[in-house]
């Protein structure tokens, strides 16, 4: 006769449950931190101190930490420290041709070949959005920005260019952070109605307005981000000691 197994463990389940919610927490944590630049690139992540600040044990720390490199946020030095993953600036005119291309290609294609349920995801993507920058949330601006881009792409129905733009934006978050953060967080109403006349034209089946609006709205992302990253904030400053 077969021997039966042990039932599991309790403790060892509600162990594992605990760990587990460590982990996400960890990880959504130190995500958030990076996205919206307070932590910034190049910061070193120790393991011993984020296990001190967050009461846990090294291990949901570590499971967390990978789960970041994953994603290109935390890259790990040939002498095994972490740091935030640096934002790569001198590539950054090729990053943004290569995104402006995938605006225009994908939107082109969604009007092409959408379907009804593709303009439904689309639409409730859009409309998120449209939430997000009214209540002010940066971060959720980027994650239903990056959603709402996807669902154009998978309309267009190429699963190439879906992948590569999808990678495109995951990897731009923090470039695209600094462009809310040039509105201090407050996106004029007109942005977020290039998304909706986008969606209109996608939905028109018109793939020439389509991208025409596509390259316009990846044109004025990039010029604001260039822009902020070139203002001058020190041509005010008097530092001549002379009374005024």
């Amino acid at each position: 006769m077969a021997r039966r197994l042990p039932p599991a463990s309790d403790e060892g389940s509600t162990e594992r449950r605990k760990r587990g919610h460590g982990v996400q927490k960890v990880y959504e944590k130190l995500r958030q931190s990076i996205l919206d630049l307070s932590l910034p690139p190049g910061s070193p992540l120790d393991e011993m101190r984020l296990s001190e600040e967050f009461n846990l044990s090294r291990t949901p720390i570590r499971e967390a930490m990978v789960r970041l490199a994953a994603e290109g946020l935390l890259t790990t030095l040939p002498n095994r420290n972490t740091i935030v993953a640096p934002i790569d600036f001198i590539n950054l005119p090729v990053y943004f041709e290569a995104l402006t291309l995938m605006y225009r290609a994908t939107t082109r294609s969604a009007a092409v070949h959408r379907r009804p349920e593709h303009l439904e995801n689309i639409k409730a993507h859009e409309a998120a959005y449209a939430d997000a920058v009214q209540r002010h949330d940066a971060l959720d601006m980027i994650s239903t920005n990056r959603d709402f881009h996807v669902a154009v792409a998978e309309a267009g129905g190429n699963i190439y260019f879906t992948q590569l733009f999808a990678r495109l934006l995951d990897e731009g978050r923090r470039v695209l952070r600094l462009y809310y953060h040039s509105f201090d967080d407050d996106l004029p109403h007109r942005y977020v109605d290039e998304h909706n006349d986008m969606v209109a034209a996608v939905e028109a089946g018109d793939a020439d307005r389509a991208d025409q609006l596509a390259a316009a709205h990846a044109s004025q992302i990039v010029r604001q981000i260039q822009a902020y990253m070139a203002r001058d904030t020190t041509s005010g400053i008097d530092l001549s000691g002379k009374a005024k």
